[in-house]
């Protein structure tokens, strides 16, 4: 009976997290990797690798949440496939280095990467200027060689989908904030896929874990969070080509600050 309250609220999350994958394209692990933080730790797992059983587990949600959310952006001829093509095997290569690196970290060198990264990525959308240009097309040669598995790389780290560096990239290079978002939903699949598969092969002699964690990955977390986000995730969608590209920028932007200044103090300050 004393988790039926903890259950409820990941249902909550859960429904949460899909509007905002919709809506924003981020497969909602900007709010589901502190969501996963505070539960575990409140029901006494505070190992020192519980943050990495946090980004895990928000990967694999993501892997169905990006899903649905990508063949609802589709279905609207939002998804611009060629730059998922193109993307697809850099973004795969960093999501599975940002796994190798992930699994030797502590929680709170996780967390601190967590809050900085996202803090960043937060400003940039809230005072960001829409004329703000590096160019007028997709990085592509070298510069699509680097970029490709730094946002796969740093995706991983934090336990999120392409949304939060996908989104501001695309933008800076002339796509519309509704093209960005829908496309960088494929993003999200491009880097929790390998990163689930690297995740579930590792972290079996680890301590303390919750029970029912497969490598590093939490199935009842994930399964809850699934169910909630799969019937959800729609109605994110539905919003985002309903609204104004500024306010929804505006909503990218509080969601990422919020939930990263609120990792970055439980890392500094406990």
């Amino acid at each position: 009976m004393e988790y039926i309250p903890l259950l409820l609220v990941m249902l909550g999350i859960g429904a949460f997290a899909g509007i905002v994958a919709g809506l924003l394209g981020v497969g909602g692990g900007i709010i589901l990797v502190p969501a996963f933080y505070y539960t575990f730790t409140a029901l006494g797992y505070d190992s020192p690798q519980i943050m990495q059983i946090c980004v895990a587990t928000s990967l694999a949600t993501i892997v169905v949440t990006s899903a649905r959310s990508v063949l609802g952006h589709h279905k609207k001829g939002a998804v611009d496939w060629d730059i998922l093509r193109g993307w697809a095997p850099g973004i795969a290569l960093g999501a599975i280095l940002g796994v190798l690196i992930a699994s030797g970290l502590k929680s709170n060198s996780l967390m601190m990467i967590f809050g900085i990264l996202g803090l960043l990525v937060g400003s940039y959308m809230a005072f960001g200027r829409s004329d703000w240009r590096l160019g007028i097309e997709m990085p592509k040669g070298i510069r699509r060689l680097v970029f490709g598995p730094i946002i796969g790389f740093l995706s991983v780290l934090m336990g999120i989908g392409g949304g939060s560096f996908g989104v501001p990239m695309m933008t800076l290079y002339g796509r519309s904030i509704h093209r960005a978002v829908a496309t960088a939903a494929g993003f999200g699949m491009l880097i929790a896929v390998p990163a689930v598969i690297g995740f579930l092969l590792t972290g079996h002699d680890l301590t303390n874990k919750p029970p029912f964690t497969l490598g590093l990955v939490n199935i009842p977390a994930f399964m809850v969070v699934v169910a909630m986000t799969t019937l959800t995730a729609p109605i994110g969608v539905r919003l985002a080509h309903a609204m104004d590209p500024k306010p929804l920028k505006r909503v990218f932007a509080v969601f990422i600050a919020i939930m990263a200044a609120n990792m970055l103090r439980k890392a500094l300050f406990g």
